[in-house]
């Protein structure tokens, strides 16, 4: 089966001043794939993702969409956050803001689309996640999976080619976790390219095409088969992290 490369990482290495946070990374992800990143905290998960949406600087290395090079000038950036674009565990919604004019601002303001043509697709959106009827409902009325629903609409509604999702139940209480689980599950199932960074190991197993486990910045393992991968791991540093879940 032909395959797309939808995203290339080539030599990526991040610092925050004397601390090596990631060592030459290289990564290549296929359009439609779902990739899920795991290991423990401090590893580099959360910034890898962030280098990825232009938050965080580089020292050296490249990042390629669709075959073109991302540079690191302001417009190429603005423009490679709608390309990519990433939801994060703390929603940051406008608490002053309804639902519905969280999801509009960048789509009206950046991409400079037509209101009545980005509402319909924000409704549209809502509809999928089943919170149609919450549209005009301020963040404080929301439950924290309700937000987090909203900040995924948020990131659909500018039409990523790559959506990054960075722990996004780990703010959420237990029972809210499956509502926001569902709308990624359906989201793979539609063919979207993600990149998943998550310390929901079941849901991992459920949702990934290819498992990268990273230590010190790293990739110490890397699966296409995530239920032997989980079942039973190559290397033993992966085998210790597992132990510590259940699932």
């Amino acid at each position: 089966m032909m395959t797309h490369i939808l995203l290339s990482v080539k030599n990526l290495h991040k610092e925050f001043g004397q601390n090596v946070i990631l060592k030459n990374m290289n990564l290549k992800v296929d359009k439609g794939e779902v990739i899920v990143i795991i290991g423990p905290s401090g590893c580099g998960k959360s910034t890898f993702l962030r280098c990825l949406n232009g938050l965080e600087d580089i020292q050296s290395g490249e990042i390629y969409l669709n075959g073109k090079r991302l540079q690191k000038n302001a417009k190429d950036i603005s423009s490679m956050r709608q390309k990519i674009g990433m939801v994060f565990q703390s929603y940051d919604l406008f608490p002053h803001k309804t639902a519905l004019e969280n999801i509009l601002l960048a789509p009206l303001k950046v991409q400079k689309r037509k209101r009545t043509e980005a509402e319909a697709e924000a409704i549209e959106l809502l509809n999928k996640v089943g919170l149609a009827d919450r549209k005009n409902a301020y963040p404080r009325q929301l439950s924290g999976g309700q937000k987090q629903r909203i900040a995924i609409v948020r990131a659909l509604i500018m039409h990523p080619e790559v959506l990054l999702l960075d722990e996004i139940t780990a703010a959420l209480d237990p029972e809210m976790v499956h509502e926001v689980l569902q709308v990624v599950l359906n989201l793979a199932k539609s063919g979207s390219t993600m990149l998943i960074v998550t310390h929901e190991m079941a849901f991992a197993k459920a949702i990934a095409d290819r498992v990268l486990f990273l230590e010190h910045g790293e990739i110490v393992e890397e699966s296409r088969e995530p239920k032997k991968f989980f079942l039973a791991p190559k290397t033993e540093r992966a085998r210790q992290f597992l132990k510590s879940f259940e699932y």
